[in-house]
């Protein structure tokens, strides 16, 4: 049965530009595993030497993530789509906000609902 899978820009150098693949399979493995047939190198930057999904990529079946269905045994039908999506990870950390910007003078604590860092007003 033919589904659609959408490629991330990152994988579309395997795909020739494309974003929205047609692909056969019975089950989410048979399906990136048949990639390799027309689009060479596409399946190795998702599957490890072992068929499993490298721990990078996420894959979706109809916006549900296959890994709390049956993972790569998860059954397709006529008409699924299968959302790539690799793992991003990396920046820099955001700067820690100092507590006058919330209000309160630096080693207040954390100020109560209704009260400012020099406390409650009556």
């Amino acid at each position: 049965m033919a589904i659609s899978m959408e490629v991330p820009q990152i994988f579309r150098k395997h795909t020739n530009g494309s974003r929205m693949l047609r692909v056969e399979g019975a089950t989410v493995r048979e399906a990136l595993q048949r990639l390799d047939r027309d689009y060479p190198g596409l399946k190795q930057q998702l599957l490890g030497d072992d068929g499993e999904l490298h721990r990078f990529v996420n894959v979706y079946l109809n916006e549900e993530d296959i890994r709390y269905i049956r993972h790569l045994e998860t059954p397709l039908q006529e008409g699924d789509r299968l959302s790539i999506l690799p793992a991003v990870a990396g920046g820099r950390p955001l700067p820690s906000v100092p507590a006058v910007a919330w209000g309160r003078p630096a080693g207040s604590g954390h100020a109560h609902h209704g009260q400012t860092g020099a406390g409650a007003s009556a």
